[in-house]
């Protein structure tokens, strides 16, 4: 009996996945999760992992809601640190 069992990829055959070391859409298990984005639930979804990414991202760093009046200028999120200046 192993005492350490070998690390697997995770996911199953229809799910999609983009693979940012090898930069191609993967259907299950192929790259280590650190590897990957997804799951999507087609290939073209996968395909476009990284617009989809950065249009999130655009969306939250234009949100409201993640900024206050205090952090406009100062290149954070919020006040003026841990130690408040």
């Amino acid at each position: 009996m192993a005492l350490f069992k070998r690390k697997t990829a995770a996911g199953k055959p229809g799910e999609w996945y983009f693979c940012l070391q090898h930069n191609k859409v993967e259907e299950g298990p192929e790259c280590p999760a650190k590897d990957r984005m997804g799951p999507y639930g087609t290939a073209a979804e996968a395909a476009r992992a990284m617009e989809t990414a950065q249009e999130r991202n655009t969306e939250w760093e234009n949100d409201p809601r993640w900024h206050d009046s205090s952090s406009r200028g100062e290149g954070g999120m919020g006040g003026g640190g841990p130690a408040g200046g």
